[in-house]
């Protein structure tokens, strides 16, 4: 871990001008603050708790003298988020951090110094800063006060992160799934291979597990496959997209579309994987009986990872002989 100089110095501070008077006279043009997703998962409206929107924040010294700065214990205090949608819309700020902020308290603080070259890290949960009520792609960024809140001087301002919001589970999608007849687990995706995500697709479609056949499944980018629906959802608002998605699973689920995706084979194998670090492809070959004859066809599903998550978005088929 990077050697960090930290001068532990328990203060107290009044909200009062006179209490955020500058330590020093320092020159921050050569501080930067750079935020990254801290944990990678699928993020949903809402549900601060229970999914929470983590963020690394790394303040770094890029100058040739030592860094002071104050650190609020409570963090609401030393920094800012802000979240924009793709029109620019600003979000707003949660209840909680607005309460906080209105009212006079005692604010217990750190002085920090960092040594040239050197970085302080820490995570805070965006959600306890900025309410997310509707399902989109939004545009994060930070502001970071080395003097706290109420001074607002040197704001230091981070880079720009996009966070993709997706639509709260329904209630089908949030069923407690049964494991045994006496014990339940609930379902949601794990960091498995791409091979493994297939051929977990592949058997919940044989068992006609919905919720877990499209555990693993970006329904956005397979209902993008087809270009029209592309332009009606890019142009749609969030609760159209929302009844969107809802309708293309239910076509699916009635096999009235991509009717190859929803096909349940008898027998299938793992033929090969290949993948990189973001994207992937699968092919398998399956087997689909009739009364009278075995057809075989190879399906090459493209995978690509999205918050550590592999998920199907595309896939090929090809007839290849009968039986």
């Amino acid at each position: 871990m990077k050697r960090i100089l930290l001068s532990i110095i328990s203060s107290l501070v009044l909200f009062a001008s006179a209490a955020f008077a500058q330590t020093s006279n320092q020159d921050f043009s050569r501080a930067s603050v750079v935020i990254k997703l801290f944990d990678r998962t699928m993020y949903y409206p809402g549900n601060v708790k229970e999914n929470p929107i983590y963020v690394n924040i790394a303040i770094t010294n890029n100058g040739t003298d030592t860094l002071r700065f104050k650190l609020a214990d409570d963090k609401v205090f030393s920094l800012d988020f802000s979240a924009y949608t793709i029109k620019n819309t600003e979000l707003t700020q949660t209840t909680q951090l607005i309460s906080k902020r209105s009212t006079n308290q005692t604010v217990y603080f750190r002085e920090i110094a960092i040594e040239p070259g050197e970085s302080y890290s820490f995570i805070q949960n965006v959600k306890d800063y900025i309410s997310f009520e509707e399902p989109s792609i939004y545009y994060l960024e930070m502001k970071f006060y080395p003097e706290l809140y109420r001074a607002k001087q040197n704001e230091i301002t981070s880079n720009r992160l996009s966070i993709d919001i997706r639509p709260a589970p329904t209630a089908s999608s949030s069923t407690v799934l049964p494991v045994e007849s006496k014990t339940a687990s609930l379902l949601k995706p794990e960091a498995i291979s791409p091979d493994k995500v297939v051929e977990q697709t592949i058997i919940a479609r044989q068992k006609s597990l919905w919720d877990q056949y499209f555990l693993y499944m970006d329904l956005e980018r397979m209902m993008e496959r087809n270009s029209a629906t592309q332009r009606r959802y890019a142009n749609a608002s969030a609760d159209e997209r929302r009844r969107m998605l809802e309708a293309y699973k239910a076509d699916l689920m009635q096999n009235r579309i991509d009717f190859d995706i929803v096909a349940i084979p008898e027998k299938f194998t793992v033929d090969n994987t290949e993948y990189s670090q973001t994207s992937g492809e699968v092919t398998v070959t399956e087997y689909f009986k009739y009364p009278n004859y075995t057809e075989v066809k190879k399906y090459v599903y493209k995978v690509q990872q999205r918050d550590g998550i592999w998920q199907i978005y595309d896939y090929t088929v090809t007839n290849l002989r009968t039986e």
